[in-house]
Formats: C-alpha cells, sequence, structure tokens
C-alpha cells in the first residue's frame, strides 16, 4: 500500500493473536509517521473497539456514528498487507487526546 497517512483509520485483520491480544478484523488508527510508513513494510496502529470502559488511557471516538476507543494499551506493528480499506481520517481533536496518552503512557 502506498501513501500511507498517519491518523488514518483502516479496517485491520488482526488474526491470528495470542492470549489476551486485541483480535478479529477491526478498525485500527495508524500512529507511525507517514515518513516510516513510506519506508517500512510495517506501520504501528492502535486498535479501535466499540466496548466503551471508563479508561484514562483510551480516548474516545466516533466512526460513522458509533462510538468507540482507541486502545493506546494495544499498540503493535503490523505487516502493511493486514489492512483492507480506508474508513476515514482522525479529527484534531482525538489526535490530541491520542499525542497527550502516548505522552502519559511511555514518556511518563
Amino acid at each position: 500500500m502506498v501513501n500511507l497517512k498517519q491518523y488514518n483509520i483502516y479496517w485491520v485483520e488482526l488474526n491470528p493473536t495470542f492470549g489476551a491480544e486485541i483480535n478479529k478484523v477491526r478498525p485500527c488508527i495508524i500512529l507511525s509517521p507517514k515518513e516510516m510508513n513510506d519506508r517500512l513494510l510495517t506501520v504501528i496502529i492502535a486498535p479501535i473497539t466499540s466496548t466503551v470502559r471508563t479508561l484514562p488511557f483510551r480516548p474516545n471516538i466516533k466512526i460513522d456514528g458509533r462510538d468507540g476507543q482507541i486502545m493506546l494499551d494495544q499498540l503493535r506493528g503490523i505487516d502493511k498487507r493486514r489492512l483492507r480499506n480506508l474508513i476515514c481520517s482522525a479529527n484534531e481533536n482525538v489526535i490530541e487526546q491520542i499525542k497527550e496518552n502516548i505522552v502519559e503512557i511511555l514518556v511518563s
């Protein structure tokens, strides 16, 4: 795939998985920057779930009218061949929430 942009949301085939890893085909947001996406065969994604829980490290998102949460606790690098169809792009508010949460989770 070419021209994969950071913060675009795709349907992604996450199987096979092990243990507590999130599975099945689900929306995922690309978190790796364009420079990486253009040069590597992999991208860094965060899966999106429709199970909304009160967890401070899961930013809320609405996709096609459905509420969901971005599972920053399930970040993973995947082969680009797992990507299916583009759904949409995240809005600026969601992007800011992602950035703030990633700093809190990984940099603190």
